[in-house]
């Protein structure tokens, strides 16, 4: 059996798409939306999986270094394009770092268009 919660928050953030082919080359911005899902396997005496404020005030501190920042500026992504991709990535290894049973990450540019990272488990 296994319980999967999700918690959401938002930051908003510029960034630029560096060697794209287009107007996102430039710098812009979004409010992104981010959803992170855990999975836990028991339930605790109380009959919860997980708190979800435990989980909301772990994405919060995370978000908090993103929002109104210019992500390029960010040393994750020095090295790594700024795209919803490995914004989700970087989300998720930051999380993971306090949340050891976190099981995913979506990252939404704007309300159609989201991309969700998980590990490979192979």
């Amino acid at each position: 059996m296994m319980f999967e919660l999700s918690v959401e928050g938002y930051f908003s953030a510029a960034h630029q798409v560096k060697g794209y082919p287009g107007d996102c080359a430039d710098i812009h911005g979004h409010t992104y939306k981010i959803q992170v899902r855990v999975g836990v396997g028991k339930l605790d005496k109380l009959g919860m999986a997980v708190d979800f404020r435990s989980i909301k005030g772990q994405l919060d501190t995370i978000l908090c270094k993103l929002d109104h920042k210019n992500l390029n500026k960010i040393s994750f992504f020095k090295k790594h394009n700024a795209t919803a991709e490995y914004v989700a990535k970087y989300i998720f290894d930051q999380l993971r770092k306090k949340v050891d049973y976190i099981t995913s990450v979506t990252v939404w540019e704007g309300p159609n268009y989201s991309v969700t990272y998980h590990p490979d488990e192979t």
